[in-house]
């Protein structure tokens, strides 16, 4: 059996009460942090916390020698985790049909995941999200500026009324649970790339989601770029036009000047 178990937004308490269940029923658990991160706990208080040892794996040891996970999984309960939901990332729902192809079977535990939590933080309304987008380092694509994908995909959400979640790329040098060898793109960041092509254009800054602090800041892209918000993780949402509800939830907690 293998079980994919999502484990949240922020910390060791994030994780569900079944996905919680399942980590510790489990003979063995794996888990990988390159694709997101629980920034507000570490390797070994989650270990702790959990009551289990965790097997750490990288990008190659998961989408090129995935053979470990799966070779337990045919004769062992094993758990995979990940950050927020999993099968999010198309890295997991590989995994998961790599061992369905060898008759093992699978099974999810489900997580709080990024977009519904900005959903709920903004009071933007989960229905009018259209396609989410990465937003990478220049140097991660090769060019400079926003990828002309990323341009395309909130054009065409506007055009349709449509919010547009945009994830921050996350820079792993390391693929172990190493905070000082990460690299998290900031809102501020964000806001600074995409001004250039979507001048004078509300956004939304998420950061924290699901900590006990977490900040919604709403302004013009070239205004969030001049500001800070904190430690990781950072979202950017730009939004269609707004509905009356979803502009007084804004303008209340968010600070927002629909002006």
């Amino acid at each position: 059996m293998l079980t994919f178990v999502g484990l949240g937004l922020y910390d060791e308490r994030s994780v569900t009460v079944a996905g919680r269940d399942a980590i510790q029923d489990a003979d063995r658990v794996f888990a990988e942090f390159y694709t997101s991160r629980l920034v507000g706990t570490d390797l070994e208080t989650l270990e702790a916390s959990l009551g289990t040892t965790i097997e750490v794996r990288d990008r190659a040891g998961i989408e090129q020698n995935p053979e470990p996970i799966l070779a337990a999984a045919e004769s062992e309960d094993v758990v995979f985790c990940t950050a927020g939901d999993t099968m999010v990332s198309t890295t997991h729902t590989d995994l998961r049909l790599r061992a369905e192809d060898r008759g093992i079977q699978t099974r999810i535990v489900h997580g709080t995941t990024a977009q519904t939590a900005a959903g709920s933080l903004t009071g933007l309304q989960n229905y009018r999200f259209g396609k989410a987008t990465t937003l990478p380092f220049e140097d991660a694509h090769g060019g400079d500026g926003v990828p002309d994908s990323v341009v395309a995909t909130i054009e065409d959400n506007r055009a349709r009324d449509l919010h547009t979640l945009v994830y921050l790329d996350i820079k792993v040098d390391d693929p172990h649970w190493d905070e000082s060898d990460d690299t998290y793109m900031t809102a501020s960041h964000a806001a600074e790339l995409l001004s250039k092509p979507f001048p004078d254009t509300l956004g939304v800054v998420v950061a924290r989601a699901g900590s006990p602090d977490p900040l919604v800041v709403a302004d013009t892209l070239d205004d969030l770029a001049e500001q800070t918000f904190g430690e990781p993780l950072h979202l950017l949402v730009i939004p269609g036009s707004l509905h009356p509800l979803e502009a007084d939830v804004l303008e209340s907690t968010a600070g927002a000047d629909l002006e």
